[in-house]
C-alpha cells in the first residue's frame, strides 16, 4: 500500500517542527500522519517522532485534544498569554 500525500501543513516551534501529513491509500481511503522532528546543537535533524491516525479515530483525538488544552489553559495556567507566546515566524508556518 504506497501512501500518496494530499494536504500538509508544518509548524515550526522553536527546534521542534511539526508536521500535519494528510495521506490516501490506493483504495482512495485518508489517514493523518503527525510528525514531530527536533534539531540538534549543529542544526542537524536528531529525532523524529510519527503517530499514525486514522478516520475511525478522528472525533475521539480530537475530543481527548480539546480537552486536555481546555484543561491547561483554564485550570492549570488560565493567566498565561496563549497568542502571545508565538512568534511571527511560527504563524507564518500555519
Amino acid at each position: 500500500m504506497e501512501a500518496r500525500e494530499v494536504y500538509s501543513v508544518k509548524v515550526r516551534a522553536g527546534k521542534r517542527t511539526y508536521i500535519f501529513d494528510v495521506r490516501s491509500t490506493r483504495n482512495s481511503d485518508y489517514y493523518i500522519t503527525i510528525t514531530e522532528t527536533r534539531r540538534d546543537f549543529g542544526g542537524g535533524v536528531s529525532q523524529k517522532q510519527k503517530i499514525f491516525l486514522y478516520k475511525e479515530d478522528f472525533v475521539k483525538f480530537q475530543r481527548a485534544l480539546d480537552q486536555v488544552i481546555g484543561h491547561v489553559r483554564s485550570d492549570l495556567l488560565p493567566d498565561y498569554d496563549y497568542e502571545r507566546s508565538t512568534s511571527p515566524e511560527e504563524e507564518g508556518e500555519l
